[in-house]
């Protein structure tokens, strides 16, 4: 300005000039007189940066919640947990796992040194309890979660059996006396366990029928069982799926539907003319496309085995030996599969992988469970299943042409996000022993559960190097805002869900195998290696809450400029 107060520059040039500048620098301009002050909080200015800066498609929309588009800038900057303010490191072996409990006062970690620790989320975060599961047989820990109420814990594990044969088991402590209160074997290892309810856990269990055929029972198990006991703990049999090619049911998870019309953050669709993967509703009224290969009646399953067979026989179907299994499972199984019941309203969702072609896992499997199925009273051991429904139809398959490795829900649990590795297009699986090759770069894609369609675009930045034959689970965690993942590539990734961009990478020394944002500060996250640590990162916005004592805190732009993640 003059020395009368008017302004040498006009609004519109000095505008002009800020675009050309980085944030920082427009805030620090900002500084200098009211003039620029003003500016520097211009609406469109920030716009521009904003998109700029974080590189947004200009047809993506500003953040509903949002109240101007420099709050947003500074959310987006001040709001994610990058800074690392604390290692963990009393494990002495990868860590595999971490899970909150749902006050965020504790969480859980598990890890090849076949422990499971319990931790305070304190400041800073302390141990309160690790329990060594190597007196009960068990090779490793990989899998915890708290109850609803934050009273019990279940941890799965990897359990070695008789002649050194490994299946799976789930134990359960309290958090009050750390007491363990029983033992469910589970199998695969991998179909890790969870909650149902407060007190009941699903586990469980495969049978063999041929070379690659099979039968995954699921289980409702009561929480407060014999210890001592060596026999599975089986209260209630909820599901029994065929499994064809190999495949089998792992990962399983439970979605509660009670919030599907109140999402914390309602994802747009986009452009989905093509979807990538396809979504089979295996449980609608259409006759046409409820009646599939299982569900017909048993007389076309003895006819249509009986023109396979003369096919064979007369020379003009040529099957392998696999193939051939395959094909008779599927005949036998027609009109003995009992076909999705159908609920005026949705309760819960079981959710696991599956698949159909190969044993990687390439499918998403989902089940409605009714309120019937919530207890453990009522039928046991399939009692009350007519005789001719020896399977259960899924509900849903989401195919997603590629080898699964992670899932997680978002905290209203509407919406599924999926670490995947994908085969080449056009792949065709020609032996279920030998799966497509699988792409070194991980998609998160998701998935909203109400409309059982894919959203927004798949995610991209993390990295996976392991061979399809050797691929192992990556976990992810979603908050309102964010979604954060693991990766092979050493690095933790964070993005924000409603921009589909990456806002910052975590460095470990390893794999980075879990992430946990706690459910009540998603600032804080936790992220699990191989390196053998656990560590805190929160965000710039929190750091400087806690440093608030300090003579003169640093403002924000000055955060901006000497701490980017």
């Amino acid at each position: 300005m003059d020395e009368g107060g008017a302004p040498l520059l006009p609004d519109s040039l000095v505008y002009q000039i800020f675009l050309s500048l980085g944030p920082a620098d427009v805030l620090a301009a900002g500084l200098v007189c009211r003039q620029w002050q003003a500016v520097s909080r211009d609406e469109f200015l920030w716009r521009e940066q904003f998109y700029r800066y974080y590189q947004v498609a200009r047809d993506v929309p500003r953040h509903p919640a949002a109240t101007s588009w420099y709050e947003e800038f500074r959310r987006l900057y001040d709001s994610v947990p990058c800074v690392e303010v604390q290692t963990l490191q009393e494990h002495t072996d990868q860590v595999l796992h971490l899970s909150f409990s749902h006050s965020g006062y504790q969480f859980a970690s598990c890890s090849k040194d076949c422990t499971v620790k319990i931790w305070n989320n304190d400041l800073p975060i302390s141990l309160l309890h690790s329990a060594d599961m190597r007196p009960y047989n068990w090779s490793y820990t990989q899998f915890s979660q708290f109850n609803q109420d934050d009273s019990l814990l279940l941890a799965s594990g990897v359990f070695l059996g008789p002649h050194n044969s490994s299946s799976g088991e789930i134990a359960v402590i309290s958090l009050d006396s750390f007491a363990l209160l029983s033992r469910v074997r589970n199998k695969p290892y991998d179909v890790f366990g969870c909650w149902l309810t407060e007190t009941s856990l699903i586990s469980g269990n495969l049978h063999r029928i041929g070379d690659i055929t099979s039968c995954s029972v699921l289980w409702l198990n009561n929480a407060f069982q014999d210890v001592e006991s060596e026999n599975v703990n089986v209260v209630k049999r909820l599901f029994k799926i065929q499994n064809l090619n190999a495949s089998t049911i792992r990962t399983v998870m439970v979605a509660d539907c009670s919030r599907f019309d109140s999402p914390d953050l309602l994802l747009d669709t986009g452009d989905q003319a093509v979807p990538p993967c396809r979504v089979f509703d295996l449980g609608c009224d259409s006759e046409d496309e409820a009646t599939g290969p299982a569900l017909r009646a048993p007389g076309h399953a003895k006819e249509g085995l009986r023109r396979a067979l003369d096919g064979m026989l007369d020379g003009h179907t040529q099957l392998s030996e696999r193939a051939l299994e395959t094909r008779v499972a599927e005949l036998l199984a027609q009109g003995r599969t009992k076909p999705p019941e159908r609920s005026a309203t949705r309760n819960k969702y079981l959710i696991f992988t599956t698949g159909c072609l190969t044993y990687s896992p390439h499918q998403i499997g989902i089940k409605q469970i009714l309120p019937h199925q919530m207890t453990t009273a009522g039928p046991v051991l399939g009692e009350g299943r007519g005789s001719d429904a020896f399977f259960d139809a899924l509900d849903h398959v989401i195919d997603v042409h590629g080898h699964i490795i992670g899932m997680g829900l978002s905290p209203d649990n509407r919406y599924l996000y999926v670490n995947s590795r994908a085969w080449p297009p056009g792949s065709v699986v020609a032996d279920p022993m030998q799966p497509p090759p699988i792409a070194e770069e991980i998609d998160l894609l998701v998935f909203d559960l109400k409309t059982m369609r894919e959203v927004k675009r798949a995610l991209r930045a993390h990295r996976a190097y392991t061979p399809n034959d050797e691929c192992f689970f990556i976990f992810l965690d979603v908050s309102r805002d964010f979604v954060a993942s693991g990766a092979e590539d050493r690095h933790g990734y964070i993005w924000d869900r409603h921009y589909n961009i990456c806002l910052a990478k975590l460095r470990h020394e390893d794999v980075v195998n879990s992430v946990a944002f706690s459910p009540q500060e998603q600032e804080l996250l936790l992220t699990a290696s191989d390196d053998a640590t656990i560590k805190a990162w929160r965000s710039p916005r929190t750091m400087r809450i806690f440093q608030a004592p300090r003579p003169r805190p640093r403002p924000f732009f000055s955060w901006f400029a000497s701490h980017r993640c």
